[in-house]
């Protein structure tokens, strides 16, 4: 018999396998996109933040738009996808949320880092979901706020990033 994560409605059960499948799929699509010619979740088929992200320069993504840049909303997503990975994983040490906004600005180096470090906190955080664990009501919550969070942070950099092709 499969797992489950219980469910609030009733006496329901989710299968694990879904849950965390479903998250995982949710979470590709806002790093990767959708697939060609598959359904999306989101308005814009195909692109997610990795894509986004690789053709954007520094200079573009240091352009601060409405007291922001892509690089601050960026280094954010990434700092919180590792924060939740932690939590889901049993930290209970308080964060300091206001460090993840500490990058606003990068030269090309430091660009290609941080896409770099993007990429692999993703990677990180499907390895963190794919882990064997009892899922608890908390666990479950951080999730679904990882899928979320994360897409709002897609859709944040999209807009910025359309603003500055706007502007050039």
């Amino acid at each position: 018999m499969q797992e489950a994560v219980r469910s609030d409605v009733g006496s329901e059960y989710i299968q694990k396998r879904h849950f965390v499948e479903s998250v995982a799929f949710l979470l590709r699509e806002t790093f990767e996109g959708s697939p060609d010619g598959q359904p999306s979740a989101y308005l814009d088929r195909g692109v997610g933040v990795l894509s986004t992200l690789n053709g954007a320069s520094a200079e573009a993504v240091s352009k601060d738009l409405g007291g922001t840049t892509i690089a601050a909303q960026t280094e954010h997503a990434k700092f919180y996808l590792d924060r939740l990975c932690e939590f889901i994983n049993g930290r209970t040490e308080r964060v300091n949320w206001e460090d993840s906004w500490l990058i606003e600005t990068v030269n090309d180096d430091e660009w290609a880092a941080l896409r770099s470090s993007v990429r692999k906190a993703y990677e990180n955080t499907l390895t963190c979901l794919a882990q064997d664990r009892e899922w608890n009501e908390m666990q479950v919550g951080m999730a679904i706020g990882l899928v979320a969070h994360t897409a709002y942070h897609l859709g944040a950099i999209r807009q910025l990033a359309k603003s500055n092709s706007s502007t050039d």
